[in-house]
């Protein structure tokens, strides 16, 4: 299909038309040049696909489907090919329904534990959560469907999401915020992006030039179309401008209207009408050219690998007198009205019309199982009667299994949570069951970190987020065994919410939101301030152990231009088979720019018989070391010497070795008399025509000073204050003490930015 002819042949107003949506999900259609409409759905852990009757947030019904676990979820498997397989089985059920491109994934950072769509994204870290995001692209578009990455950019809260300026600085930004996006966009190639309803200083993200066209198509090289939120469009001849393409949903005619006015006004170049046309049809037709309509759906069988992907995700946090797994011989008491009804997804957009649930109750059959409700969901209350009930099958019990966590009113997309608590009722009955039974398990339904009150009376917590519709099934696997539990948390669980990093701001002040809290985000902030968490980034438990050994590196020394290859060997010293999670960390031991500790930069899962060991590799290359330099509005790595770390969370890495990196760009500089003599002597070029200036220039710079002073003066300058004072001091302070001429300083200037 030659698009660019395709789109000569099409009038300002079709050209407009094809701009917005038809209605609230398909694309438009020009029947005069046979140009059809096609489909998109909501996901992205399932399809959300309603009819165009239906709206975005779902008060209609969708068409049955698999619900495959959250973000929340996945993220904490580490498994990249785990979730690049759920992609694939997305992708077919996408063709088996003739939709061309499905609305995810998220990868939007968990910049605090509020945000009412965090269950939605991956992680608080970018590489983790780009690479996830990346095989996820990868799964679906294998099977010729497009994926829609959102929301670009800096979408961190749900509170004012559609008026709020989410303001940070260009470093926090570039390392945070974009990261996810960038190495999406560089490895997957997502056939679609879609742009976040806020504005990022100030610049609603819906017609901001910087982001859509100058970072997302020319430097990160972007090739697909760029969608509105579904409603994100404020000025819609500034978003064609900008590179906004689509808007969705349909606009009634409204805003194709202004573009033909402002073409024909020659307030906006048509050429960058048919550059959003062509852009649009390009991935249109790459759908139609390779739709498969025929492509069998096997919603059980989907249902199975939901099952087997839920397993993999769950993490233990926690595993007292090695109390998991459970003996399938024993009495055991299901306590919790998650047992029986599990919550397994959030509201809002993501919402899957669930054809099968499996609760763990309904998966137990056939073990030796009391059930008890313990609290009413719908209520969010526990009776005394509802805790006698359970405190009485906790007693009989040889251990007592708590399904809890927080309702779907709690967390969903449109609000954020006020608070990290799970409902009072359940804490309480966590407690009396606790006490009545000290072998209690606690399994936990939540799409973001909870405060645990009761940490420190229960035995055992395993973390099942927001697992899918065969959650239970799942979940019933790992307590009793079938499955030896791998995952790790892809989020810091704080001790309390006011421990969080961006407590005092997260929010904002009406439609401003200050990431003042910088680069310091999630386990960022919490080691660079050395302090407790309740479980850090990382953390994840099995029924097995492992050993880290032989942590080796291709190179002690090298250029910030070449590679480096770091091999560590894992070994399975337990007497189970399970699967290790290698973390790698690199930090900047001493910088000038204030870094974090260590950042992950690389990860690998592996299956381990008991006994036995593998060695895993990884690649580092120049973006592993490095920061982003807002003097050169780049990367930069600052040449010295850095750690790489290896274990099996961010709090445990047990291996540490060092490399020095040397820099082959070199930062621009220029001084000026108001610069310091600190920095003036660190820049090995500049300090030697610093020292020589000095010796040729004795009376500038104080050493007609007399050496005998009296007892008071010393007292009262200490030879570290004069050594500070003149650190600090800028050229100008010397020349004026030295009563030196204009022409002398000058003369110092040119030397120095020579």
């Amino acid at each position: 299909m030659d698009i660019k002819a395709l789109v000569s042949q099409l009038t300002l107003e079709e050209k407009a038309g094809l701009c917005s949506g038809d209605d609230f999900w398909h694309t438009k259609a020009v029947e005069r040049l046979g140009i059809p409409r096609v489909m998109v759905s909501d996901g992205p852990h399932g399809l959300r696909k309603q009819d165009e009757e239906a709206d975005h947030l779902g008060i209609n019904d969708s068409i049955k489907a698999v619900c495959f676990p959250t973000a929340c979820a996945t993220a904490a498997s580490f498994d990249p090919e785990l979730i690049r397989a759920m992609g694939e089985a997305i992708g077919d059920s996408c063709q088996h329904e003739k939709l061309s491109v499905v609305l995810g994934p998220a990868v939007n950072i968990k910049r605090s534990p509020l945000c009412g769509r965090n269950f939605e994204y991956f992680s608080e870290d970018p590489y983790l959560a780009g690479r996830l995001a990346a095989a996820m692209i990868q799964g679906v578009q294998s099977r010729n469907v497009g994926t829609s990455i959102k929301h670009f950019a800096l979408n961190s809260q749900e509170h004012r999401r559609m008026s709020s300026s989410s303001d940070a600085d260009e470093r926090t930004i570039r390392e945070i915020y974009f990261p996810a996006f960038e190495m999406a966009v560089r490895e997957a190639q997502p056939w679609t992006v879609m742009c976040s309803y806020n504005r990022i200083n100030g610049v609603y993200a819906s017609e901001d030039p910087w982001l859509l066209t100058d970072v997302l198509r020319k430097e990160w090289g972007f090739e697909g179309f760029v969608m509105s939120d579904w409603g994100a469009v404020s000025d819609r001849v500034a978003g064609v401008a900008a590179g906004l393409d689509l808007e969705m949903p349909a606009s009634g005619g409204v805003n194709d209207r202004k573009i033909i006015d402002a073409v024909r006004a020659g307030k906006l170049d048509e050429k960058l009408v048919d550059l959003a046309c062509e852009r649009i049809l390009n991935i249109v037709y790459r759908y139609l050219e390779n739709a498969k309509p025929g492509t069998p759906w096997d919603k059980d069988a989907q249902h199975a690998q939901a099952a087997e992907m839920a397993a993999e995700c769950m993490v233990l946090l926690k595993n007292g007198d090695a109390l998991l797994p459970l003996n399938k011989e024993d009495e055991i008491a299901f306590i919790g009205e998650f047992a029986e009804k599990p919550r397994f997804q959030g509201g809002g957009s993501s919402h899957i019309n669930a054809f099968k649930i499996t609760g763990a109750l309904e998966a137990a059959k056939g073990l030796k199982i009391t059930y008890a409700r313990g609290y009413s969901v719908e209520k969010d209350e526990a009776s005394e009667a509802d805790i006698a009930e359970a405190v009485a099958a906790a007693k009989k019990a040889r251990a007592a299994v708590v399904f809890a966590g927080l309702p779907g009113s709690y967390e969903s997309e449109a609000y954020d949570r006020s608070h990290m608590r799970m409902p009072a009722c359940q804490n309480k009955l966590i407690e009396a069951v606790a006490e009545a039974n000290p072998n209690t398990v606690v399994v936990l339904h939540n799409g973001a970190p909870v405060e645990m009150p009761w940490i420190g009376k229960v035995k055992a917590v395993l973390e099942a987020y927001l697992g899918g519709q065969a959650v239970g099934e799942a979940a019933v696997r790992v307590l009793f065994g079938d499955v030896n539990p791998c995952g790790h948390l892809p989020e810091t669980f704080p001790l309390k919410l006011e421990d969080n990093p961006s407590y005092l701001f997260y929010g904002g002040e009406g439609n401003t939101s200050e990431y003042r809290e910088g680069i310091f985000v999630g386990y960022r902030y919490y080691d660079k301030k050395n302090m407790d968490v309740l479980f850090p980034f990382g953390h994840g438990l099995s029924y097995t152990t492992f050993e880290y050994s032989g942590l080796k590196l291709s190179a002690e020394t090298l250029k910030d231009t070449e590679t480096l290859t770091v091999s560590v060997t894992v070994k399975n010293t337990g007497n189970r088979a399970g699967k290790a999670v290698v973390q790698l960390y690199v930090g900047d031991r001493e910088s000038t720019p204030i870094r974090p500790v260590r950042e992950l930069k690389g990860f690998a899962k592996t299956m381990l018989q008991p006994g036995e060991s593998r060695e895993v590799t990884f690649t580092l290359d120049k973006r592993s070391f490095a920061y982003w330099n807002r003097e050169i509005h780049d990367w930069h790595v600052e040449t010295g010497v850095f750690t790489i770390e290896a274990g099996a969370s961010s709090r445990d890495l047990p291996l540490k070795a060092e490399v020095t990196v040397e820099s082959t760009a070199e930062l621009p500089r220029h001084y000026t008399m108001d610069s310091i003599f600190m920095d003036i002597m660190a820049d090995p070029k500049a300090a030697p025509v610093m020292r020589e200036f000095m010796r040729r220039n004795k009376g500038i710079f104080g050493h007609q000073e007399q050496e005998n002073g009296s007892d008071a003066a010393k007292e009262a300058i200490t030879a570290d204050m004069k050594t500070a004072m003149i650190n600090y001091m800028p050229l100008r302070g010397a020349f004026s003490f030295g009563n030196a001429s204009a022409e002398l300083a000058e003369e110092l200037l040119k030397k120095l930015n020579g």
